[in-house]
C-alpha cells in the first residue's frame, strides 16, 4: 500500500512538473527568443521573490543581455510576458496602436477595495474615460493656479518649520523623504481638501494626513509587493489594499466636506471645490464613492510619487554643489522678477529646474518599469525582422530604467547632467527612450499638479537653505528589494543650513 502511495504522489509530482515546464515554452512555440534562466513555477521571479534584487534593476539586466533584440519572452511566474526593448516599439504599445494596449495591468477587486478600483490608473473603458476626464478638468492651467494658492501656503509652512529647526544651531541634519513627505502630505490637505494635514505637527503625527498616506503605501509591503505581482492572492486570501479606516476616513472626510461646498458655493483653492463646480457644470450630482476616490487619486499619487521625487532631487542637488548653485540663481532670479512670490508663471520660467528635475527622474525612476494588457490581438515587428502576434490578456513590459540608462540613447548614461535636457540638446533626446511619467493617452494625469508642487517646494528650500550631503547617506544608493517606488537603503540623508 506504501509503494503504490509513494508511487502516485511521484506520479502527481511529475505531472505537475511536466505541467510547469511546459508553461515555460510559450515563447519558443511562437518563434520569439526568451530570457535566459526561467524556472518551471516561477519563471524568472526567483531573484525577486528572494528579495535579492528589485524588480526595476533585474528588468534592466534583461535589456542589457538583449540590446540587439527588439523584444524578449519573459515569464512572470507561469504568465508569459514581452517585454520590449526598442523606443519605436515602446510608442506603438503607448501611442500609436493604444486601443491594442489600452489597460494597465494591475487589476483591483471592486469589492474588496471599492475605493481604489474607480482609479483612473485601474480602470478602463467608459469609466476610465469619465474619472481621467474629471482628474484632467481639474489640472488645467487655469485650476492649477487656483490650487497653487494652497500650495504656497504650505510652503510658508515648510519654511516656518525649517526655520524653527535652525533658530538654535547653524546647521540641522535631515531624511530627505521625511521632509518632502510632511511638505507633499499637507500640499494634499490642503489643495485637495481645504484642511490642516498637521504634517509639520510632531505633537499630531498620530492624526496627520501623512499617517494615512503610511497606512495606505506601507501595510506590508511584502505582500504588497507579492500581491502587485500576483493579482489573484488578493481574491483566493480577501486582501484588501486600502485599510477599512482608511476607506471610512476618506468617505466621511469627503462627505462632509462635499456637502459644506454644495450649501455654501464659497470659493475655495482646493480639489473638493473644483469637483464641486464641476458638478454644478454638468448640472449632476456625483456619486459620493466616485468622489471619495477621486480624492484618494489625488492623495495617493499627489503624496507618496512626489515625495519621492522630491527627495531625489534634493540628494542629486546636495550631491552636485555647482548644480544647487545654479538652480539657486535661476530660482532668485525669477522670484526677485515677481517680488518674491513663487507664481505659476514664476515656476514656468524655471526652466533649469525643470533640466534638475528631469535628470533626476532620468537616473533613479521611481518605478523603473510600466506595464500594459494586449486588449486586441496585434502584430509588433522589430526593427530586427522579429514578428510577434500578441494575444489579448498578454503582458507588455517596458523596460524604462533599462532605457534610461541605455548608452545608445544617452552619453555617460551614469553621470548626473542637467544639460543633456537644456534648450538646444532636449529636442535630440529619444522621446519614448525617457518616461518619467509614461507617454500616451495615460500619460500620468497630476503630472502637472506633482510638477507644480515640488518646483514650490524646492523653490521655497534654495532660495533660504543650502543642502550638503550628509556621510549617513550610503552612496553609490542601493534601491531596497521589495517596495513599489524606489526606496534607498539607510535613506537619503543631508545637512541643511541658513544661506
Amino acid at each position: 500500500m506504501a509503494v503504490v502511495l509513494i508511487s502516485l504522489i511521484i506520479g502527481v509530482l511529475a505531472v505537475f512538473y511536466f505541467y510547469l515546464t511546459q508553461k515555460n515554452k510559450y515563447w519558443p512555440k511562437r518563434g520569439v527568443p526568451c530570457a535566459d534562466g526561467a524556472l518551471p513555477g516561477v519563471g524568472h521571479m526567483l531573484w525577486v521573490i528572494c528579495m535579492r534584487t528589485t524588480l526595476p534593476e533585474y528588468y534592466r539586466k534583461i535589456y542589457e543581455d538583449n540590446m540587439n533584440r527588439s523584444m524578449i519572452g519573459f515569464y512572470n511566474f507561469t504568465s508569459p510576458s514581452l517585454i520590449i526593448i526598442e523606443p519605436e516599439l515602446v510608442k506603438i504599445v503607448l501611442q500609436t496602436n493604444f486601443a491594442s494596449f489600452s489597460e494597465n495591468t494591475f487589476d483591483i477587486d471592486p469589492v474588496l477595495d471599492p475605493l481604489l478600483s474607480h482609479n483612473p490608473f485601474f480602470t478602463s473603458g467608459n469609466k476610465w474615460v469619465i474619472g481621467r476626464k474629471r482628474l484632467t478638468y481639474a489640472f488645467s492651467s487655469m485650476r492649477l493656479k487656483i490650487l497653487l494658492e494652497s500650495v504656497k501656503s504650505v510652503c510658508v509652512i515648510l519654511e516656518n518649520y525649517l526655520d524653527n529647526k535652525l533658530s538654535k544651531v547653524e546647521k540641522i541634519e535631515l531624511e530627505l523623504k521625511d521632509l518632502c513627505s510632511r511638505f507633499t502630505a499637507q500640499v494634499v490637505a490642503a489643495a485637495g481638501f481645504g484642511v490642516d494635514g498637521f504634517c509639520f505637527d510632531d505633537e499630531k503625527e498620530d492624526t496627520s494626513f501623512r499617517k494615512a498616506g503610511e497606512a495606505i503605501l506601507n501595510k506590508n509591503m511584502i505582500l504588497f509587493v507579492l500581491l502587485f505581482l500576483i493579482p489573484s492572492l488578493s481574491k483566493i486570501f480577501k486582501i484588501s489594499f486600502l485599510p477599512k479606516h482608511t476607506d471610512h476616513f476618506f468617505r466621511t472626510l469627503v462627505a462632509d466636506l462635499m456637502e459644506q461646498r454644495r450649501k455654501d458655493g464659497i470659493p475655495r483653492n482646493d480639489f473638493l471645490h473644483l469637483m464641486a463646480e464641476l458638478e454644478r457644470i454638468e448640472d449632476d450630482k456625483f456619486d459620493l464613492e466616485m468622489l471619495a476616490s477621486h480624492a484618494i487619486s489625488f492623495f495617493v499619487d499627489g503624496y507618496e510619487s512626489s515625495s519621492t521625487v522630491m527627495s531625489f532631487v534634493g540628494f542629486q542637488l546636495a550631491s552636485h554643489p555647482k548644480v544647487q548653485e545654479k538652480l539657486r540663481k535661476e530660482v532668485m532670479t525669477v522670484l526677485d522678477k515677481y517680488d518674491g512670490v513663487i507664481t505659476y508663471e514664476g515656476l514656468k520660467e524655471m526652466t533649469y529646474m525643470d533640466q534638475v528635475l528631469n535628470e533626476s527622474q532620468r537616473i533613479v525612476p521611481i518605478t523603473g518599469f510600466m506595464t500594459k494588457r494586449c486588449t486586441e490581438k496585434f502584430e509588433l515587428k522589430g526593427s530586427d525582422g522579429l514578428v510577434c502576434h500578441v494575444q489579448p490578456g498578454t503582458e507588455i513590459l517596458i523596460p524604462v530604467q533599462g532605457l534610461q540608462k541605455d548608452p545608445r540613447y544617452w552619453e555617460d548614461p551614469e553621470v548626473f547632467d542637467p544639460e543633456r535636457f537644456s534648450p538646444d540638446r532636449k529636442h535630440s533626446i529619444e522621446k519614448f527612450a525617457f518616461l518619467p511619467f509614461g507617454e500616451g493617452p495615460r500619460i500620468c494625469v497630476g503630472m502637472r499638479m506633482a510638477l507644480l508642487q515640488i518646483k514650490a517646494g524646492l523653490a521655497t528650500i534654495l532660495r533660504k537653505y543650502s543642502l550638503e550631503l550628509s556621510p549617513r547617506t550610503q552612496v553609490p544608493l542601493r534601491i531596497i528589494p521589495g517596495t513599489i517606488l524606489a526606496t534607498p537603503k539607510g535613506g537619503l540623508w543631508i545637512f541643511l543650513q541658513q544661506l
